[in-house]
């Protein structure tokens, strides 16, 4: 994590050519905790946190400074200042991550290469399994352009255990003394989104470092039906294992295209994710004590008191049945998605790929112990998105392949009840060899009844408007109206 708690030092210049690395004006280093919010080069002024805050700074920068300040006094908006958020997501992006790799434009080739990838990857994938291709299109991106392209999904994830903690916020605070402090709560809610902001976008924008596509921690960050990979992390990903880089490219593109196909074709399993997250979030309760101690010695010119306290970890899941019900719910969720597409993406890069189980090992490794993005998130939301039984799932998909066949084994998803549960992960065996119900013929019969249903008020409604004509007919005689009359 940065040391600058809200994030508001100036962004990093680039180095001229000849500079060595250095920034212009030689100063934008390391700011120490004396200087919270990192208004200039830090030191003097240990009795006056104005002078500590401002007193390098020229006329220039500290417009800016105070600029940055007012922004984030007075934002009155939701629980996550997202417009800060995305702003330190971009400034982080842009100082590379710490092997020194910066971001860079996609370019020309590079956009063909995964075009290339993701379009063969679907033409493997089409021979084992039986969902169809859920890729509209297929994208190159940047570090800069997936921050851009996922914050609406974070803002989803995100909202709802903030919202808790503005609440809780106010809640510290004595009965008698809430309807006096209108103005503090205002500063606190105003600073409460601002933290917030900071640190999701410090944590996002370390995680654009490390992703290598839009489905990367087994949700669907990115637009729908838009198959994206980030060629500049790819090649960070394959560095020092000793395989060609479209094979590495080629893999990751199976694993895309494989989510893709999940996503788009069962049309529920985006509302039940998301609706499993946001069930845990409800769950969650806020270590209140913590959040007295930093908001009893709350000092606007030492907010990263607030911060720290976040980062320490101030949200506990609740030890109630229904809690551990959510996260079960999500962990299994999580689990069969990236245990069917590890499964699936191993049969279709097996026969074609000679490094398929190491890739496959290294990124099932990869996804158990989780990076630091990944840590920050369960730090800040208390969850951990990561497939715990990622392993057992595939074992599961795979024996549901050979006793089932692939429409079989994919048939599954048709319903949210068919699937396995965390149970069935402790046994496998018993729940491939158990008799499933059919959803499909269920859902067939019950649309064969609307639908017989329909037919019958409509007979009913032909026969009642058959009387009345009949009516008709035996005063005016037959036909005669209806010839004569036009």
């Amino acid at each position: 994590m940065s040391d600058t708690p809200f994030g508001f030092g100036l962004p990093p210049e680039e180095p001229e050519d000849g500079d060595d690395g250095k920034q212009k004006g030689g100063h934008g280093g390391s700011q120490g905790p004396a200087n919270p919010f990192g208004f200039g080069a830090g030191g003097g002024g240990g009795e006056n946190p104005f002078a500590a805050m401002f007193g390098s700074l020229n006329p220039g920068d500290l417009g800016a400074a105070f600029q940055q300040l007012g922004q984030m006094l007075s934002y009155e908006g939701g629980p996550v200042n997202w417009d800060m958020a995305k702003d330190i997501a971009r400034q982080t992006v842009a100082r590379g991550t710490a092997d020194g790799t910066k971001d860079a434009s996609v370019g020309p080739a590079e956009r063909a290469a995964v075009q290339e990838a993701l379009r063969l990857a679907d033409l493997w994938l089409d021979g084992v399994t039986s969902l169809p291709s859920g890729s509209g299109s297929a994208v190159a991106w940047s570090r800069a352009e997936w921050v851009e392209a996922t914050l609406p999904v974070w803002k989803d994830l995100v909202d709802p255990v903030a919202e808790r903690v503005g609440a809780a916020m106010g809640d510290v605070l004595p009965e008698e003394m809430q309807a006096m402090a209108g103005p503090l709560l205002g500063m606190m809610r105003s600073m409460g989104g601002a933290m917030f902001g900071t640190q999701i976008g410090q944590a996002v924008g370390v995680l654009a470092g490390e992703v290598v596509g839009s489905t990367d921690i087994g949700l669907p960050l990115g637009p729908v039906g838009k198959a994206a990979l980030l060629p500049i992390n790819i090649a960070a990903f394959g560095s020092g294992l000793g395989v060609p880089e479209d094979e590495v490219r080629l893999y990751l593109a199976l694993r895309e295209a494989a989510h893709q196909r999940l996503f788009s074709h069962v049309p529920w399993l985006r509302s039940h994710l998301f609706g499993a997250v946001e069930g845990y979030a409800r769950g969650i309760k806020v270590d209140t004590a913590k959040l007295e101690d930093a908001v009893g010695q709350l000092d606007p010119t030492h907010p990263e008191q607030l911060q720290e306290a976040l980062q320490q970890g101030m949200f506990q899941p609740e030890d109630t049945p229904a809690q551990k019900a959510a996260l079960a719910r999500l962990e299994t969720a999580l689990a069969l998605v990236e245990g069917w597409v590890d499964a699936v993406v191993h049969a279709a890069a097996a026969p074609h790929l000679p490094s398929a189980d190491a890739l496959r090992e290294t990124l099932r490794r990869r996804r158990a112990s989780g990076g630091p993005a990944e840590q920050t998130f369960a730090t800040l939301i208390g969850l951990e998105l990561r497939p715990r039984r990622l392993r057992d799932a595939s074992r599961l998909w795979a024996s549901l392949t050979d006793a089932r066949g692939l429409d079989g084994r994919d048939g599954l998803w048709a319903h949210p009840d068919m699937l396995p549960t965390a149970e069935d992960l402790d046994d496998p065996d018993g729940f491939v060899h158990r008799e499933q119900l059919d959803f499909s013929e269920l859902d067939k019969m019950l649309g064969e009844a609307a639908g017989g249903e329909k037919d019958a008020k409509k007979d009913d409604k032909s026969d009642r408007k058959g009387d009345a004509d009949g009516g008709e007919e035996e005063e005016g005689g037959t036909g005669g109206k209806g010839e004569s009359g036009r």
